[in-house]
This record gives structure tokens, C-alpha cells and sequence, in this order.
């Protein structure tokens, strides 16, 4: 009778406990509802602002006496005076003091568009060191079938003035057209900024005429062999000259572009074209010739070097 009762009692109690645990989860969601929302999300980076606050400056200590003490080479410690002029000497002439040179054939072309066919040349020489050099520049036009029209070569002394231009000095000799005129030409010549190859001159011709020419051209590299070079020439003259039909101001413009495909660094064949265009009196004097001043021809040549 007792276990009777017993298990009577317990039976009677176990709703009211299972009552007593199903708030107990309400109690506590209420408890984690009563955090506020809006606290700040934690920074990741916090710890490295901590550590860099936390680094100390590093003083900045004064070189050691004996840096700057002594010879100005620690190798004439070593060896001998004499020895180390000889070496020095050696060095000079072994990293730049040499003797060098270069031939470039940079246009050996045809041109063909109105008119008749020509066949033009630009072809430099130098020989030299790193400062100073003899230059020889030779260019001039002429037709297929006829005699030629412009010819001229020049002989200049170029000094460096930098490590990308060189002053040129010298005398320039019109061969054609005939009678044949010299001038004293100073210009200067280099790279440019953005890698272009600048060519400026003026020159004083022995009758007391100003002129001058202004030459540039880039090479931007397709791939390792094929290159596309677009190239501007501008020619300018002081004054009138009627017997070589030039007038005062910009006497003619020429802008093309060439590609060209190199076999060999020293072997490159080119294919193009190039505007001209006479300005000025000048264009007057060329129709009063007979020629065009406003023409477009396609160009085909080869590009030497050696």
C-alpha cells in the first residue's frame, strides 16, 4: 500500500514540473532579448593599429667617425699611386673612352603616287666616343627616269650636353639644285621624352638665308620584329628665296608612317605612306612649276644598319 501511494504521489507531481520546465526557456530568451542591439561591431585590424602604436621611434645615429676619414678610395691603402692611375686610365677607356662607330641607312626608298616615281635616300655616319663624334649626314630625291632634284650632305661635329642630347656644329653643302650653296648649321639632336628621336637644325647659308628643319620620329614596337614608325618633318625659312622656291614662314610639312619588318636588327624592309604639303609662297612657286604642293605618295624601302 505504501509503494501505492508513492507511485500515486509521483504521478501527481510530474505535470506541474514539466509546467515549471517549459518557462524555464522563456526566462532565459528573455534574458538574451534585454542585450542591446546596436553595440559596435568589433575591428579586425585592431591589434595591428596596437602593435604599430606600441613600436618605438628609432633614433637616427650619426655616421661613424671614420666614414669620413681616410682616402677618398680605399684602394690607394693598397696598391701604389702608380698603379692605381694605370688602372683608372684602363677603366676610362675600357667603359666609354673607346673608339666607335655606325653606319645607318635609314630611308633607301621609292615613292609612287601622282606624278613620276622618285627615289629618295637618308644615310648618316659617326664615329666617336660617348661625348664627342664626327657625324656625316647625307640625304637628298631624286626621279626615276630623270636627273636629281635635291641632293645635300653634311659634316658635323656633335658634343653631349646630356645623357639624352648632343649639341651638332658643322657645315651643311647643297650639291642640288645647282648652283650648289654651303651653310653653317647648329642644331641639336636626341631622345626626347616619351622616345622620340629629335633632329633640330638651323642653318645660315653663304647668301645670308635662315632656315631650318625639325625632324621627328618614334618606333613603337608591334611585336619583337615588326615596327610602326610614324615620322614629321617640318621645314621653315626666314626670308623669301625665289631661285630654291621657298617662301617666307613654314615652307612645307611631311607626316607618314612606316612598317617596316626587321629580318635582321641590321636588315629591315618598310612599306608606308607620306603626306606633303607645301605651304605658303612656297606652294605658290610649286604651281608656277607645274608641281602639286598637296600630294600623298606610298612608299616602299629597305632600313640598313652597320
Amino acid at each position: 500500500m505504501r509503494a501505492l501511494a508513492a507511485i500515486a504521489l509521483l504521478l501527481s507531481a510530474t505535470p506541474a514540473l514539466a509546467q515549471h520546465m517549459g518557462h524555464e526557456g522563456h526566462d532565459m530568451q528573455a534574458d538574451r532579448e534585454e542585450v542591446p542591439q546596436d553595440m559596435p561591431a568589433a575591428d579586425p585590424h585592431a591589434h595591428h593599429r596596437m602593435q604599430m602604436d606600441a613600436e618605438p621611434d628609432i633614433p637616427a645615429a650619426p655616421p661613424p667617425p671614420e666614414a669620413t676619414t681616410g682616402p677618398e678610395h680605399a684602394a690607394d691603402t693598397v696598391f701604389s699611386r702608380e698603379e692605381m692611375a694605370h688602372s683608372r686610365n684602363a677603366m676610362r677607356r675600357e667603359m666609354g673612352g673607346t673608339s666607335t662607330h655606325l653606319v645607318m641607312i635609314d630611308r633607301l626608298e621609292t615613292q609612287s603616287g601622282t606624278g613620276s616615281d622618285a627615289v629618295l635616300w637618308d644615310a648618316n655616319a659617326w664615329v666617336g666616343g660617348d661625348f664627342d663624334k664626327l657625324w656625316i649626314k647625307a640625304e637628298g630625291e631624286a626621279e626615276w627616269s630623270g636627273p636629281v632634284e635635291e641632293a645635300e650632305i653634311q659634316a658635323l661635329w656633335s658634343h653631349a650636353i646630356g645623357p639624352w642630347f648632343d649639341v651638332q656644329a658643322g657645315i651643311r653643302y647643297d650639291i642640288r639644285p645647282r648652283p650648289g650653296r654651303a651653310h653653317l648649321a647648329l642644331g641639336v639632336q636626341g631622345l626626347a621624352p616619351y622616345f622620340f628621336e629629335l633632329d633640330a637644325a638651323a642653318f645660315l647659308s653663304e647668301k645670308g638665308d635662315l632656315t631650318a628643319r625639325i625632324e621627328a620620329e618614334y618606333d613603337q614596337r608591334i611585336t619583337q620584329r615588326l615596327i610602326a614608325q610614324p615620322r614629321v618633318e617640318l621645314n621653315l625659312s626666314a626670308q623669301d628665296v625665289p631661285e630654291l622656291e621657298l617662301g617666307s614662314g613654314v615652307t612645307s610639312l611631311q607626316a607618314g608612317i612606316r612598317l617596316r619588318y626587321e629580318v635582321v636588327r641590321e636588315f629591315a624592309p618598310y612599306v608606308g605612306v607620306e603626306w606633303k604639303r607645301e605651304l605658303g609662297d612656297t606652294a605658290r612657286y610649286t604651281q608656277m612649276a607645274g608641281g602639286d604642293p598637296d600630294r600623298t605618295v606610298f612608299v616602299a624601302g629597305l632600313r640598313l644598319w652597320f
